[in-house]
């Protein structure tokens, strides 16, 4: 099966409402919130970057800058028959691609518990207490950005 396509969209793009539906399935309906808790006031400010498999988003992460240098990654969703197989981590990195190119330096987060470890091997480190954050324990995270994604000069016995 071919891989799914990364794609960027805005809030006016078909996909949107696929979007919000995973999110709502993935995110809030296991918590028993309605499907209002799935949208934020800043959605039309945020970066959408969305995993597409034939006609179906079936996975998400936003970004909401929060100054000119850096924001907060949210809503990260994988519809459950994918996780596991590294299509979170293709979206994190290809965002994080994106913020690089934008001239962002630094990410952060709120990570629910069990999934700190997926951030961190990602290089997210956690920092502050734990807290909660819609019933569940959560982790504050952060990472820098390397201001190249480029690698670096090459040895000359390369």
């Amino acid at each position: 099966m071919t891989p799914p396509e990364l794609l960027f969209i805005h809030p006016e793009h078909p996909l949107y409402p696929e979007e919000l539906e995973l999110r709502f399935r993935v995110l809030r309906e296991p918590l028993g919130l309605p499907r209002s808790a799935v949208t934020f006031p800043f959605e039309a400010q945020s970066l959408h970057l969305v995993a597409r498999q034939g006609s179906a988003v079936v996975g998400c992460v936003l970004f909401h800058p929060e100054d000119t240098h850096g924001g907060r990654l949210f809503q990260m969703a994988v519809t459950p028959t994918l996780q596991g197989q590294g299509l979170g981590a293709r979206l994190v990195v290809a965002l994080e691609e994106e913020l690089r190119r934008r001239g962002f330096t630094h990410v952060h987060l709120h990570a629910r518990s069990q999934v700190v470890p997926f951030y961190e091997r990602l290089g997210y480190a956690v920092y502050g207490e734990p807290f909660e954050e819609r019933t569940l324990p959560h982790r504050h995270m952060r990472k820098t950005l390397a201001s190249s994604i480029l690698p670096g000069p090459r040895s000359p016995e390369a």
